[in-house]
């Protein structure tokens, strides 16, 4: 690692590369130029299978686009050399390019979109500042929300995958059989490709191979937040084709990692706080599906977004509780 920083140094256009490789990593919180390339052939693995390259090619674009923006906005260096302004245009690329209709204006959207996450990045940082939370993937979501909504407005953008718009009802349980362990596997590692918009299990395993060398805590938490995901979604009687798509174990999966890497050390009752979380976002995942359902638009990594923020704002407030019980005060959360 360190003499890939030096051949960094030496050229500007591996540099290039290895922040657009950081910030393709930091989708799922890594800041390692290793685990982007691994991700990026999970992008270009699934991309192929599901024969759709475009998604890929989008993905790239965006990625480069907003870490050429950030560097001529003159954002903070060492954030830029963390990835930070690159992994939320990277998803903004992959949704516009699943959700809309290929075409020429798409490429501009793309571009749009990925100009955009980089000032979304800012604004969020800036406002979350006070409160020691992190953008997350709010940038991306609010950028591909809106650009998604607006394609309904624009004759030159359709959405030939977005979700039909309906009158929300209440949800009618069919007979089906119960979920096998092929099933049950299926939806585990789609839960873990569907991070980045994609459904397929060798793509799963270049994500977890990226995250393993990165982290293999990070590893961990993802693969165990896939599986409680999975087993609480069906628990709860969910949409077996939602299960098996892993539709609902995505955003979990990164609520696992954030929740269970953003107290440093993951200890017994950590893990316990960290599981509740991943239960709480499949709740939350479900509750965005149908609230959503009018305006036709996925939840996207809304549900991730949102439960980490709750789970890691108290994160003071537990560190203080903790300090205290080691001095011999009060008893910890």
């Amino acid at each position: 690692m360190n003499r890939w920083k030096e051949l960094c140094k030496s050229s500007t256009l591996l540099w290039n590369a290895d922040l657009c490789l950081r910030g393709i990593a930091q989708v799922m919180l890594q800041n390692n130029p290793l685990s982007g390339a691994l991700f990026l052939a999970a992008i270009v693995w699934g991309s192929y299978a599901s024969n759709a390259p475009r998604l890929a090619i989008a993905a790239l674009i965006a990625t480069v686009v907003a870490t050429l923006f950030a560097q001529w906005l003159r954002v903070d260096r060492d954030a830029l050399e963390a990835g930070i302004y690159g992994y939320n245009a990277t998803l903004v690329g992959l949704a516009l390019a699943t959700f809309l209709a290929p075409g020429a204006l798409l490429w501009v959207y793309v571009v749009l979109g990925a100009i955009v996450s980089v000032v979304a990045t800012l604004a969020t940082s800036r406002a979350l500042q006070p409160s020691g939370l992190s953008a997350l993937t709010f940038p991306f979501v609010l950028t591909a929300w809106l650009m998604l909504l607006a394609s309904y407005g624009f004759a030159g953008l359709s959405g030939t995958a977005l979700p039909s718009g309906a009158v929300v009802a209440p949800f009618q349980a069919y007979p089906s059989d119960p979920l096998d362990f092929a099933g049950f596997l299926a939806g585990v590692f789609r839960s873990i490709s569907q991070v980045f918009l994609k459904s397929d299990g060798i793509a799963a395993l270049l994500l977890l191979a990226g995250l393993a060398v990165s982290s293999m805590a990070a590893a961990i938490l993802a693969f165990a937040g896939a599986v409680l995901a999975v087993v609480t979604a069906h628990i709860l009687g969910a949409e077996s084709d939602l299960i098996t798509g892993g539709l609902l174990g995505f955003s979990p999966v990164l609520s696992a990692i954030a929740i269970g890497t953003g107290f440093g050390r993951l200890g017994l009752r950590i893990a316990a706080y960290t599981a509740l979380g991943i239960v709480f976002t499949v709740v939350t995942q479900a509750a965005l599906n149908v609230a959503l359902t009018p305006f036709a638009i996925p939840a996207l990594t809304a549900p991730f977004v949102l439960v980490t923020w709750l789970f890691l704002l108290p994160r003071q407030c537990m560190e203080t509780t903790q300090s205290a019980k080691s001095a011999g005060d009060q008893p910890d959360l």
